[in-house]
């Protein structure tokens, strides 16, 4: 009896490759000239861990103050302003395990640059600082065995890192080649220069 239902014999499963449910048309279009530089700027800014304003200040401030240089200049000057924020530096030296991480430890206070406290994870370090654990934090549990894992750490050339002290230093400037950023950075300024 065609087009019933096998209630009583035994009906063979049929196995398909794809859930259950109402199926959509899928068209796999190319992105727009507009997607493409959205989908690159969210990257990076995803990469760094900013928020839209804060990533927006950067790229204009840089655009605005870098009119009618190289466009492979400007890319390195973003590239170095985003490297040299205190939360990458911390993420980079190896205390913090990611960026977001690094970012709550600064807020709560747990590092000195200079040998004064700085709460703030934008902070822009420069050439000679040097970025410590408070001595009230070494005590937490975070920083207890941090020196056994840091040593196993691999460094940007830029800055260096007295384990025992943990005390890092920024001996350089940070280099576009060593960020390795995984976003086209060019798109990114066109997005922003519309």
């Amino acid at each position: 009896m065609k087009g019933e239902r096998c209630l009583t014999q035994k009906c063979p499963m049929v196995k398909r490759a794809y859930p259950p449910g109402q199926k959509k048309k899928r068209k796999s279009r190319a992105l727009s000239e507009y997607g493409e530089e959205l989908r690159e700027k969210q990257k990076l800014k995803k990469w760094y861990n900013l928020g839209e304003r804060q990533f927006q200040k950067y790229v204009k401030k840089i655009l605005k103050s870098h009119q009618g240089r190289r466009k492979k200049d400007v890319l390195v000057l973003l590239i170095k302003t985003l490297e040299s924020r205190l939360d990458n530096v911390i993420f980079r030296l190896g205390i913090a395990a990611s960026r977001t991480q690094a970012r709550q430890l600064i807020s709560h206070g747990h590092f000195l640059v200079n040998s004064k406290p700085v709460n703030i994870p934008g902070y822009l370090v420069k050439k000679g600082d040097k970025i410590t654990v408070s001595p009230s934090s070494r005590k937490k549990n975070i920083f207890q065995n941090l020196s056994t894992l840091l040593k196993k750490k691999e460094l940007p050339s830029w800055i260096s890192l007295d384990v025992e002290k943990l005390e890092g230093k920024v001996t350089a400037a940070p280099s576009l080649e060593e960020a390795v950023p995984p976003a086209e950075v060019s798109l990114i300024f066109e997005y922003y220069s519309r």
